[in-house]
């Protein structure tokens, strides 16, 4: 569905992510690990268009989108669910969702939509009048999250989720993460939260310094010595 092919970009004469080649399949969970700074952020913007690359190409459903604009591409239905949250504050949880389905073809969707993130998030619904400022840290990313899924995504990209959340709300939103897998949704992640994130994806790959150092199966790589040593303790 998505491929990557020799992905250089950054920032000015920055250079964040160097040659970077991977794919993601249809109804598969792709984990992006790597330490804080190594380009997970960047390869997720480059790939929304927010940063433009200055070599490789980026393929969806057999389309060149390296160098469309970031609003067509959320057209085409990949949508970023930032780091960081970015609500917007001041305006309540009900109005941060519609503006989530901003684009005309979603809008006919709205209200099953609705439907199901108050059912995945009944907090949500429960203060959807209030506003989005006045959340908790697990709260707001739980209403980014719904408002991700009411752009209607085909690809979902989740930009470190856990980050900043007390352990038992970042274990609600995996288990919410592992319901859309089972949905069908195809979802890129990127995290810092290995355990988590492995339990969860199919593959994974991890970065270091804006390149690819190792690559598989979540298993294989929940397994690779490696891995337990730089990011399990072990």
């Amino acid at each position: 569905m998505l491929k990557l092919q020799d992905i250089r970009s950054g920032y000015g004469d920055v250079t964040v992510i160097n040659e970077m080649s991977f794919s993601l399949e249809k109804g598969k969970v792709l984990c992006i690990l790597g330490s804080n700074g190594s380009g997970k952020t960047t390869i997720m913007r480059t790939i929304c268009g927010l940063v433009k690359p200055t070599n490789g190409s980026i393929i969806f459903e057999d389309k060149d989108i390296t160098q469309v604009p970031a609003h067509k591409i959320t057209e085409l239905g990949i949508i970023y669910v930032p780091e960081g949250r970015r609500l917007f504050g001041k305006l309540s949880i009900l109005d941060n969702l519609y503006l989530g389905s901003y684009l005309k073809k979603n809008k006919v969707h709205r209200k099953e939509n609705l439907e199901k993130v108050f059912t995945m998030f009944p907090k949500l619904y429960e203060r959807r009048n209030q506003k989005a400022g006045t959340l908790s840290g697990g709260e707001q990313q739980m209403c980014a999250i719904a408002r991700g899924l009411m752009g209607c995504p085909v690809i979902l990209m989740l930009d470190e989720p856990s980050l900043g959340i007390a352990p038992v709300i970042v274990d609600q939103l995996f288990d919410i993460i592992e319901d859309l897998k089972k949905q069908g949704m195809t979802i890129l992640l990127s995290e810092q939260n290995v355990v988590s994130a492995l339990d969860v994806a199919d593959e994974g790959i991890v970065i270091q310094s804006g390149k690819i150092v190792m690559s598989g199966t979540s298993s294989e790589l929940a397994s690779s010595d490696t891995i337990q040593k730089a990011y399990l303790g072990m």
